[in-house]
């Protein structure tokens, strides 16, 4: 959605109160918010300032100061730290490994199992744990790619471009057991993933399509191009914050539409270490419409910690977690230069750990 058309688009947008009720039916005679289900989720708790800095989590910590900490290690490791540690975060954005695209060189990556269950299951278990630490009023937004099984062996041409992309032999390209992993099929692990969740009792919101402008084409002759993925949104309960307002089409009325849930955004064009990097523009209605004010966006993949930024810029607190040490020393930097920003500003100075 073009950032002209959004309702909220500035670093304080729907930030300062909580947002208004959808209806006039959920105000009361005199004037106040019904207590109903859905506006009590709309004043969510929040995790306290002491919880957020305490030393039995910070020690932990690869980096953190005031608003931010992050994390170096297994996921799920440091998941469980964080759920010992009494966190409860509000929204969790994120882009795991896509399947057999992406060899990062580390033990323990996800994203290389021999089969795509199997690699969905690990998905599973990692979302499973994001679950107990999401609050109940939180949502959870998952960004992923699709795969396609290719069964041709190892790649040999000498091309450039090729080898860079066809890392040795890929998970893909092994011969397969001739039902769903066999030659030419689209795996669909976008959806057999948000299925899998769905199952575990998450509430499927959105399956929205991220539509990407100008797409690199794909080199076949019996196919359409690729040129979207998806970002799922999911949620534990019915009732759960959200802020139309911050992220709505105003009309020239003064009404306030939601987003649409087709997204024409450009891919990030890679953000220093990390070749995959996730867009800003695709992490602005999750952290903007699903993060009340004081409240923690995490990213379970962190990367290059677009999502730790973005919600930094935009006050909220963050947590990322990575197993690759350079993406959390990344992080760790443009988290201290933005600290030195607000400084000068007179934000209050951040601390290493």
């Amino acid at each position: 959605m073009p950032h002209d058309e959004a309702a909220g688009t500035g670093p304080s947008a729907g930030r300062g109160t909580p947002p208004l009720p959808p209806t006039s039916a959920s105000v009361g005679r005199d004037g106040g918010l019904k207590d109903t289900p859905a506006n009590r989720a709309l004043h969510p708790k929040f995790t306290t300032q002491e919880v957020f800095t305490s030393h039995g989590l910070l020690r932990h910590a690869y980096y953190a100061d005031e608003k931010s900490i992050v994390m170096q290690g297994d996921v799920k490791h440091c998941l469980q730290r964080l759920i010992d540690a009494r966190i409860e975060v509000d929204c969790i954005v994120t882009s795991p490994p896509y399947y057999g695209q992406r060899d990062y060189g580390i033990d323990g990556q996800l994203g290389l199992e021999d089969h795509p269950q199997h690699f969905i299951d690990h998905l599973i278990e990692v979302f499973t744990l994001c679950g107990a630490l999401l609050r109940e009023t939180g949502s959870l937004w998952i960004n992923i790619g699709d795969t396609y099984w290719s069964g041709k062996g190892a790649h040999k041409s000498g091309e450039v471009k090729q080898e860079a992309r066809r890392f040795g032999l890929r998970p893909q390209d092994r011969t397969g057991d001739g039902r769903w992993t066999r030659p030419k099929q689209l795996l669909l692990i976008p959806h057999r993933l948000a299925i899998a969740l769905q199952e575990q009792g998450w509430l499927v919101r959105n399956d929205v399509v991220w539509i990407k402008p100008h797409p690199v084409p794909d080199q076949v002759r019996d196919r359409c191009s690729i040129s979207h993925e998806y970002m799922f949104h999911f949620t534990k309960s019915r009732w759960y914050y959200y802020d139309r307002l911050a992220v709505g089409r105003r009309l020239p009325s003064g009404r306030v539409l939601p987003p649409l849930d087709t997204w024409q955004v450009p891919p990030a064009t890679g953000n220093g270490n990390h070749r995959a990097s996730f867009s800003a523009d695709l992490i602005r209605i999750p952290v903007l419409a699903t993060t009340p004010a004081h409240g923690i966006v995490l990213d379970p993949f962190n990367g290059s910690g677009t999502s730790m930024i973005f919600a930094r810029k935009h006050g909220f607190r963050a947590i990322g977690i990575d197993l690759n040490r350079q993406y959390c020393e990344d992080t760790a930097a443009a988290l201290q230069e933005l600290g030195a920003a607000e400084a000068l500003a007179g934000e209050a100075p951040t601390r290493g750990h």
